[in-house]
């Protein structure tokens, strides 16, 4: 599948930070990001370029176009017109090829790739040509100079939940997770949380597959808890919610959000950390009416954020120079349909997520997210 060209109509004017408005423009689009360094040699002054890399054909096809999508609804949302944005599908001839096509095209700036993997390849890529990378990935561990991992990662949501859990009086926490790099990091996560605040972990079990997780549940019938996380996505979690413990808190995180399940009994008053529920509410309107009733999935905002990021950067991004990375590692941080993020300085996107309780009807904001760093 060839590359895809998208540009935005009208320019964006300057301004501050302010309210997220979907129908104006969206998100916060700040003022004062630093210029960028020399212009890379034989360049002459030229409009900008952005590479989205996302897989547009195989397995995660759907994916990949859900979020290209929402970067393309973004620039239409912003009005802007500070560069080129062009879609490269890292499933032809692989990430790193598209990485090499993208760059040989005069992109300044990758968006993307999705899978770790991927990521790893496109890096060296990315390095020799000091082209910044803002990977879709939630592994932490693909992270490095240059390159910077906006995904939700796990580690956050876990702390956020369990600290919620120990303010109103959990000391004994479990936890039944896959045996995946996720579950492995949600469950370190789980221990590191526990400590901090004081308690400590009593029961963890792992499941090779989601069917099995029912069975994990029960091997923590003869461990004393208070609270236990559900390190998996909400059809898991109501799966395994039967089996867990009378009376203790069901805590789950990011990958709840968006489920119905309320309609499982024993997740009525569970808790979850996940972004902020209102903004994706908008976007999912946004997105359904410029993509004939299309409805997005979750990481889809991965997509928009990024590029709004990219146009906030643009105002000081003079044409046929390097991508600004001030800009990047902005300590006050960028708004977006997620809330609030910033770069640490790990190059890991630090969130501010909002802790929500399943009711029988949805859900219900437990303790909302930070408006601010």
């Amino acid at each position: 599948m060839g590359s895809n060209n998208v540009m935005a109509s009208s320019p964006l004017p300057a301004q501050g930070r302010r309210a997220f408005l979907f129908s104006v423009v969206a998100a916060s689009l700040l003022a004062g990001c630093a210029t960028g360094p020399s212009t890379r040699p034989g360049q002459e002054a030229r409009v900008n370029r952005v590479a989205v890399l996302v897989p547009l054909s195989g397995p995660d096809a759907a994916v990949g176009r859900a979020i290209g999508n929402a970067a393309r609804l973004a620039q239409f949302d912003s009005k802007s017109t500070a560069f080129e944005m062009t879609l490269f599908d890292t499933d032809q001839g692989g990430a790193a090829a598209a990485a090499q096509r993208a760059i040989a095209g005069g992109n300044d700036l990758i968006l993307g790739p999705l899978r770790a993997e991927d990521v790893r390849t496109v890096t060296p890529v990315a390095q020799r040509t000091r082209v910044p990378v803002i990977a879709f990935s939630n592994d932490v561990s693909v992270a490095a100079p240059g390159t910077y991992v906006l995904g939700f990662t796990p580690t956050q949501a876990v702390e956020r939940v369990v600290a919620q859990a120990a303010a109103a009086g959990a000391k004994r926490f479990a936890a039944i997770a896959p045996a995946s790099t996720y579950g492995q990091r949600s469950v370190q996560a789980l221990q590191v949380a526990a400590q901090r605040v004081g308690g400590q972990v009593t029961g963890i079990e792992t499941y090779d597959r989601p069917e099995n997780a029912r069975a994990a549940a029960r091997r923590l019938a003869a461990r004393p808890y208070d609270a236990v996380l559900v390190a998996d996505n909400g059809r898991v979690a109501a799966l395994a919610a039967p089996s867990l413990r009378a009376g203790a808190r069901i805590l789950g995180t990011e990958l709840w959000a968006g489920s119905e399940l309320g309609g499982t009994a024993r997740l009525r008053g569970a808790w979850y950390a996940a972004p902020t529920q209102g903004r994706w509410t908008q976007f999912v309107q946004r997105y359904r009416a410029r993509y004939a009733g299309q409805t997005p999935p979750r990481i889809a905002s991965l997509g928009y954020d990024a590029v709004l990021l990219s146009v906030r950067a643009a105002r000081n991004w003079a044409p046929g120079r390097r991508f600004p990375l001030g800009a990047i590692d902005d300590a006050e941080g960028f708004d977006g349909v997620d809330g609030i993020f910033r770069f640490r300085s790990d190059n890991v996107a630090q969130r501010a997520f909002e802790v929500r309780q399943v009711t029988a009807t949805g859900t219900a904001i437990v303790s909302p997210a930070p408006t601010k760093f």
